[in-house]
């Protein structure tokens, strides 16, 4: 599955799936873009991993729900490479909290970042993809989006969001062979699993038919098979990576 010549885009891309996704991407031939909002550091380290994998990239630093800064970002790499092919919208903030204390902030904030950052994200490249004729843009959702979860109202809600978002512009945009998908991760081993007490764990891994959690690297091999050529005929599609979790 080779990507060479691609230009890609992933927002989110300094750890965890984001990390792994910029790698895969890159070791396929792609120069990526790995977005970030805080840690530059992180970010740089990602790009070492890039390099190390054999690829080339660049750090570029905005927050995906500030729609000024998204576009300019955006038109700004597609100004320097001269196109956009791939497009992942990983980007992802989780405030967790029970409804009745959840504050306004946090419903909000997460929204902004995980859905509505994504919507800035898609507008910002679709119409280079358009002229083009051409592209992939692949949303990260996850499996809650799809079950729910007590006490992630908002980020189930914001996740489930990205499902529909993934499905309409599937359709809108077929007509100039761009591809719209979705993947619904379960439960990966990043830092935001870490926290997990190891009872807690052995009781989550008791329903994963595989009996182990996912990796970064799981995800991301959907992500490249979905952003290269072999997958030129699937569109509008949620995949499921999550043991058997959710089916």
């Amino acid at each position: 599955m080779t990507l060479k010549d691609k230009v890609a885009l992933v927002t989110g891309g300094s750890r965890g799936i984001g990390r792994s996704v910029c790698v895969r991407l890159a070791g396929a031939g792609a120069f990526v873009f790995i977005n970030y909002a805080r840690n530059e550091e992180a970010a740089r380290e990602t790009l070492r991993l890039v390099g190390q994998a054999g690829g080339s990239g660049k750090i570029v630093r905005f927050d995906v729900a500030d729609d000024r800064a998204t576009a300019e970002a955006i038109a700004a790499l597609i100004r320097e490479k001269g196109r956009i092919d791939i497009l992942v919208n990983n980007a992802g903030e989780s405030r967790d909290g029970l409804l009745v204390r959840m504050k306004e902030q946090d419903w909000g904030r997460v929204l902004d970042t995980n859905l509505t950052g994504a919507f800035h994200c898609c507008r910002a490249a679709a119409y280079a993809m358009m002229k083009q004729r051409g592209g992939r843009i692949i949303n990260v959702s996850s499996l809650v989006a799809l079950s729910g979860n007590a006490g992630q109202a908002n980020y189930s809600a914001s996740k489930a969001g990205l499902i529909g978002l993934t499905k309409s512009l599937a359709r809108e945009l077929a007509p100039r062979a761009i591809c719209v998908n979705a993947v619904a991760p379960g439960l990966i081993d990043t830092d935001m699993t870490s926290a997990m007490t190891e009872e807690q764990r052995e009781k989550i891994l008791e329903g994963i038919p595989l009996s182990r959690l996912g990796t970064p690297d799981d995800v991301a091999g959907v992500v490249l098979f979905l952003a290269s050529d072999e997958a030129g005929y699937i569109t509008g599609q949620v995949i499921g990576v999550n043991g058997g979790l959710y089916m």
